[in-house]
């Protein structure tokens, strides 16, 4: 009986003598295998807030604090990852820089969260197409959409250490999906492929003159819906001349629809229209100009709510994409090739 209680004793006192992490700050560690780099960052959406050398082995091990639990960004050798990060965590990480994601495995305290995420971004991956699922006749696609939300909450319901802040929110994430489906279902329903196109009626043309959708009946056309004031918009500009130069002559025309009104314009609707013109004159911008001005049946059929935005029409005045790529996305061409244009 003495021998039995000085062992309890003993287990007490290892016990005791554990250390559990300190609360105020995290650790990180690990090996990336394949590394080519000596960095890893460490960010937020406000930017990087952590830098942590990368051994010569692929090793590295470094501590930092962050404001509050949320998802943060891994970034090596040009890649990301995400990775759930609190305060008192102690997390190692192994991988390999040639499959960066997909073979990331946490472990430690609070490791948890970061393999859940890593499971429910392979989840997403493996969705297929949405239209495809939006395409669906209305029994299918509930039953459908009751399958995916089921996939996703079994894999939420495995993870049965995750902080709470991240399981409520991922909770209600999964409550939306049913919503945010149910609602592109609907828009889908008429604006779908090959639904009739929403027109526009006489919105001026900086050449002169006014034009409509039905003035390029015949044609594929691609509209740009933009403002000056829209840095995303400039920035895909240089791609569109590119577009118009490469496809002149072809069955499409490259139409760019100005949204500017006047309240960035000191309320003044002929100061919208001039900012536009002297817009497309610095900058010499081709194809089709047009000014919307105070019409935006247009961009309310489309249920246009942020720009640019991007759709292509076909030559019968039909959708063909109603949230067609940017001119920078190669898939753009992809697919005016498979159209034949």
């Amino acid at each position: 009986m003495k021998k039995i209680s000085i062992l309890f004793l003993a287990l007490s006192i290892l016990s005791s003598c554990k250390q559990e992490h300190p609360k105020t700050y995290l650790t990180l560690a690990g090996k990336i295998e394949n590394n080519k780099d000596s960095i890893i960052s460490i960010a937020s959406r406000q930017g990087v807030i952590k830098k942590i050398l990368i051994n010569a082995d692929g090793t590295f091990k470094d501590s930092l604090k962050v404001e509050t639990g949320a998802i943060y960004t891994f970034e090596s050798s040009n890649q990301r990852a995400p990775i759930y990060l609190k305060n008192g965590y102690n997390i190692e990480i192994t991988g390999n820089s040639e499959d960066f994601l997909k073979s990331f495995k946490f472990t430690g305290e609070g490791a948890s969260n970061s393999n859940f995420i890593i499971a429910q971004i392979e989840k997403s991956q493996n969705l297929g197409n949405p239209q495809d699922i939006l395409n669906l006749e209305e029994a299918d696609f509930k039953k459908k959409l009751n399958t995916i939300k089921g996939e996703y909450d079994s894999i939420l319901n495995s993870y049965t250490d995750l902080d709470s802040t991240l399981f409520a929110n991922i909770k209600a994430q999964n409550n939306q999906l049913v919503t945010s489906f149910t609602n592109a279902y609907n828009t889908n329903k008429l604006m779908g492929k090959g639904k009739p196109s929403p027109t526009f009626e006489n919105y001026k043309d900086v050449k002169g003159g006014v034009k409509s959708l039905a003035s390029f009946k015949g044609k594929y056309v691609y509209i740009d819906v933009w403002a000056t004031w829209c840095g995303p918009c400039i920035q895909q500009i240089p791609y569109l001349q590119g577009l118009e130069k490469e496809y002149h002559g072809k069955n499409i025309e490259f139409v760019s629809i100005s949204t500017d009104e006047s309240q960035r314009s000191g309320g003044s609707w002929e100061a919208a229209e001039q900012k536009w013109r002297d817009f497309v004159k610095a900058k010499s911008l081709t194809g089709v100009q047009l000014w919307s001005g105070e019409d935006y049946a247009f961009q309310q059929a489309y249920q246009i709510n942020a720009i640019p935005r991007f759709i292509l029409i076909s030559p019968e005045g039909t959708i063909v994409d109603a949230n067609a790529p940017r001119p920078s996305d190669p898939a753009l061409k992809s697919m005016l090739t498979s159209l034949g244009i």
